[in-house]
């Protein structure tokens, strides 16, 4: 591990660390919750660069699988301190904005970047292994627009939306249970047949690795509810909708490692790898987070249920189209990666006036 690595994992030990007694101590919301973000980010980087170094081992369907699933660690404890506070409208807008966050922002950024780096202007990657994502999401969106619509239309069934979130959670986990391991194969059987990117060695132990990955999920939970308990003083003080606060700062915030790890990927010519861990991050969510966090939510006073409103509704259903018909050929460019970018930005100006 190189010096400047083990200067950043101790960043990341103090920044943490101040963001503890920062809670304990009763400083001011603000600079609290804003230590707690900084912790969060840097938790997240130690995942990422940790999950990097196991996934040089394997191919980029497995090591998308692996970091975005644990990438989404913070994510999953974020909305569950939230919703044992009561925090359900934050809860859901950070899920649906973690959706968007990484379809929109962070992908957008990602082809920004790659296609500004590559000799032809265009980003190239294997289409096949974000089709097969791209699917998922279809389908994940589909689920939760069906039950959305009943929701926001008021409909005969819609008495009946925690029940019918939870069984269209169930049914969302099964599928992705089965998709999950499709792809890791498929993407597997992509990469032996060709691959034009190089791997490099990894630089640190996998044990050295796997121990860092279970420092860092230690950590974030941790971090996680003092994140949230600066929240409502923070959004109070600030002024923000809880729309704002659960699609802008917390999506962004728990989903740090999207945030970076697939724009530096993009940077690097890795664009496999780019694409696969912000589109697997994507699928996650809508079609495992989400549903998990329904479920378990059932244990909480407060359920989190699909029924999310009419106008989200429709862009979930516009996004996951945009990102497919973006990535279904195996290039995109600039443009298209400043297009998703900006429609990011303008989902989050309505928030503002929630």
């Amino acid at each position: 591990m190189t010096v400047r690595r083990r200067w950043l994992l101790g960043l990341v030990g103090a920044t943490t660390a101040a963001a503890g007694v920062a809670h304990y101590a009763g400083v001011p919301a603000v600079p609290a919750f804003v230590l707690a973000a900084a912790a969060l980010a840097g938790l997240a980087w130690v995942v990422s660069f940790a999950t990097e170094q196991v996934g040089e081992r394997f191919g980029p369907a497995a090591t998308g699988v692996l970091q975005s699933t644990l990438g989404n660690l913070p994510e999953f404890f974020v909305v569950l301190f939230a919703l044992s506070q009561g925090e359900v409208i934050v809860a859901q807008f950070s899920l649906i904005g973690s959706i968007f966050a990484n379809a929109l922002l962070v992908l957008g950024a990602v082809i920004v970047v790659g296609a500004t780096t590559s000799a032809d202007g265009y980003m190239r990657f294997h289409a096949r292994l974000p089709n097969d994502t791209a699917t998922l999401l279809l389908l994940a969106s589909f689920i939760i627009v069906l039950v959305g619509l009943s929701h926001g239309t008021h409909d005969t069934a819609s008495a009946h939306i925690e029940t019918i979130s939870a069984i269209a959670a169930a049914l969302l986990l099964s599928v992705y249970a089965v998709w999950v391991v499709a792809y890791v194969r498929s993407g597997s059987a992509a990469e032996r047949e060709s691959s034009g990117e190089r791997r490099a060695a990894p630089g640190t132990s996998l044990a050295t690795s796997i121990a860092l990955l279970a420092a860092a999920g230690v950590g974030a939970a941790f971090v996680s509810d003092w994140f949230i308990a600066a929240l409502r003083p923070t959004i109070d003080a600030l002024g923000v909708s809880d729309e704002f606060a659960g699609l802008v700062i917390v999506a962004i915030a728990g989903n740090a490692v999207e945030n970076t790890t697939g724009v530096v990927l993009a940077a690097k010519q890795q664009s496999d790898l780019a694409i696969s861990v912000v589109k697997n991050s994507v699928a996650q969510i809508a079609a495992f987070l989400y549903p998990a966090l329904v479920l378990v939510s059932l244990l909480f006073a407060h359920h989190l249920t699909f029924g999310i409103p009419l106008l989200y509704v429709g862009a979930l259903f516009l996004t996951a189209i945009s990102i497919w018909q973006i990535t279904t050929d195996g290039t995109a460019s600039a443009f298209e990666g400043w297009a998703l970018v900006a429609t990011y930005g303008v989902l989050a100006v309505f928030t503002l006036y929630e």
